[in-house]
């Protein structure tokens, strides 16, 4: 009995203090993991800012040059330029730092693109995606022991109690195991 009661307790230190220690990295997991499940809906990563302008006739753009793109520039506040080329005899492109301004010459229209990092969220999925190097091995840390915290939680209450794993724990635990393999079954045989 004593033994029993021993263990018990490991498990629930155990627990709180794993929990305690992986807590901010949950939370950072999981605001990274909504911004990439809704990435159809929109970049989790960037804020992309577009604006068109409208390039005064002044500007011979069939003949563009560096001072033409300078100028060009200098109309949406942008100095420095990193690159500027013509994809194809209709266009120019100017690339910027964080932006573009794409042009179509017949139309005289450009197209101003300005990229910023997405506060908080763009950081998280650096984590989430193992973008940063070495960071794989504390994410399998870290996977690891939220598979602790999970079993030790699964073990906290005494099996008698009325909502240990025993008891009412059981169907919780079926249930989330079903709703997974409800989707997968459906993934299999009726996504085509």
């Amino acid at each position: 009995m004593q033994s029993r009661f021993r263990i018990r307790n490991i498990i629930i230190d155990w627990h709180r203090d794993i929990g305690y220690f992986i807590s901010v990295l949950i939370i950072v997991y999981c605001i990274s993991g909504i911004a990439l499940n809704h990435i159809d809906d929109f970049n989790p990563d960037f804020i992309i800012q577009r604006d068109t302008l409208i390039i005064p006739h002044q500007y011979q753009l069939e003949n563009c040059d560096n001072y033409t793109a300078q100028q060009i520039s200098a109309l949406i506040h942008e100095s420095k330029i990193k690159v500027w080329d013509k994809p194809t005899a209709d266009q120019i492109k100017i690339y910027y730092d964080n932006a573009t301004l794409h042009i179509y010459i017949k139309e005289r229209k450009g197209i101003y693109e300005q990229l910023s990092k997405r506060p908080i969220i763009y950081h998280s999925n650096l984590f989430h995606r193992n973008s940063i190097k070495g960071w794989k091995w504390i994410s399998d840390i870290f996977a690891t022991l939220l598979i602790i915290v999970t079993v030790t939680g699964l073990f906290m209450l005494k099996q008698k109690n009325k909502n240990s794993l025993f008891q009412k724990g059981k169907w919780y635990v079926i249930a989330g195991t079903i709703l997974p393999f409800i989707f997968l079954i459906y993934f299999i045989f009726f996504q085509k």
